[in-house]
């Protein structure tokens, strides 16, 4: 004990070594439990169906076709519609493999659409001005890629019959390159299939994120009532102080979430340094997948290390401050479903990020801390951010953490000095006000 201050008697609470104690602790046995190697056997085999995933999809998708039915009142209209259409949506390697064929009743051809026969039908004429007019009945089949194509497509069937009508000089199909501006500051813009690659690795690091803060927060808190239902915290309390405890769960339960992540990783990073050697064995030479790996660089590595331990740190020290709220398991899922709400609501705007740009309320949420770690990651991955960006988001989720911190061990503090009682808000308020 040392020198009361203001009346409150305090005690030295140096962070070594009872929060090392606590995290080896802790760290070990949850690593050693059974639920611990079902998790990661069961994450590692999810990990590698993701990875096999692109082959698997082109596998099962080889000899498929994307089925069009061309309908028009002119014939000679119809078959230069299907010639043109034919040249334009098969001529890129990637494009899939697209079946254009005319037929002469537009019933038959959107009931076909109706009835899977067909993925699109479309209906085209020509007004007495020479304008074409047409009609394009999408099935459920028709993807948002397939589309773009077949868009691109009917542009061009207007444009090669204008030509053909106005000859004025050779026209040539353009060779259409799309590159998307993205990454840090002063990269070049990248290819689509380069893009795609930034796309999935942005899930997956958002989705890894995303399960480690729920399902270890989750192991934190669960931690912390177990310890007060078996009446082990009476006797930790008793040795350690209760930031110790806090910090040394924290420290003990995330780098055990770090090894399983590391264990998971490194068998599906294995595959994936091999996807494309693999897919031309399965595919041939012609498969056209490219390794999802080109994405990764070390500025988007250190970028999912740096949030990765932060955000792991913010949401273990609210999950902690909320376990030590309630003395019984079956009351930890009540407390804990708003945290893992605010958690979910991140990573759903991780998920709008990847499909649906970079918008400016995604960029206010990327300041923000409790979801920071989910889209600033996001945004590291396929959008472009500035050095300051990424430094003012870091700064605010450190300066976060700090106050959580003070806030969550008065917190846990308060429902160890409130133990076997039925306290309401006002007392742990008042408790952990006091300190």
């Amino acid at each position: 004990m040392t020198d009361p201050v203001g009346g409150i008697p305090t005690r030295d609470e140096p962070a070594f070594p009872n929060t090392t104690h606590v995290a080896r602790r802790e760290y070990g046995e949850l690593v050693r439990s059974r639920i611990f190697a079902v998790s990661t056997i069961t994450l590692t085999v999810i990990a590698l169906i993701v990875a096999i995933l692109p082959i698997a999809t082109k596998l099962v998708e080889r000899g498929a076709s994307t089925r069009i039915a061309v309908v028009s009142s002119d014939p000679a209209l119809a078959d230069r519609t299907v010639g043109i259409l034919s040249t334009i949506l098969n001529s890129s390697d990637d494009s899939g493999r697209f079946e254009v064929r005319a037929i002469p009743n537009a019933d038959d051809a959107t009931n076909g659409v109706d009835e899977h026969r067909y993925d699109a039908a479309i209906i085209t004429n020509r007004e007495a001005t020479g304008r074409l007019v047409t009609s394009v009945r999408l099935g459920e089949t028709m993807g948002n890629n397939a589309l773009t194509q077949l868009s691109l497509g009917i542009f061009g069937v207007a444009v090669l019959d204008y030509a053909a009508r106005n000859p004025s000089s050779g026209f040539q199909i353009p060779d259409t390159q799309v590159l998307r501006s993205t990454g840090g500051g002063g990269s070049g813009p990248v290819a689509a299939s380069a893009y795609a690659s930034r796309l999935i690795v942005g899930a997956v690091f958002g989705i890894l994120i995303f399960l480690t803060i729920v399902i270890y927060g989750m192991w934190v808190a669960a931690g912390v009532v177990a310890e007060k239902s078996s009446r082990v915290m009476e006797l930790l309390i008793s040795a350690a102080s209760p930031r110790q405890l806090v910090v040394g769960k924290a420290v003990g339960i995330g780098l055990a979430g770090a090894t399983q992540v590391a264990i998971v990783l490194t068998p599906a990073i294995l595959l994936l340094l091999f996807e494309d050697r693999l897919a031309t064995a399965i595919l041939g030479p012609d498969a056209g997948i490219a390794t999802s790996l080109q994405a990764l660089s070390p500025g988007l590595v250190l970028g999912f290390a740096v949030f990765y331990v932060l955000g792991f740190a913010l949401y273990s020290l609210i999950y902690a401050a909320a376990g030590s709220l309630v003395s019984r398991p079956e009351d930890l899922q009540i407390i804990a479903l708003p945290l893992s709400i605010v958690a979910i609501v991140g990573y759903l705007l991780a998920i709008l990020a990847l499909t649906g740009g970079i918008t400016w309320f995604i960029r206010l949420a990327s300041y923000i801390p409790f979801w920071s770690p989910f889209v600033m990651l996001t945004r590291l991955s396929v959008g472009r951010v500035e050095a300051g960006e990424v430094l003012l988001s870091v700064a605010i989720l450190v300066a976060t953490i700090v106050v959580t911190s003070v806030a969550a061990i008065r917190i846990y503090g308060a429902g160890v000095l409130l133990y076997g009682q039925r306290p309401g808000v006002r007392a742990y308020v008042e408790a952990a006000r006091r300190g």
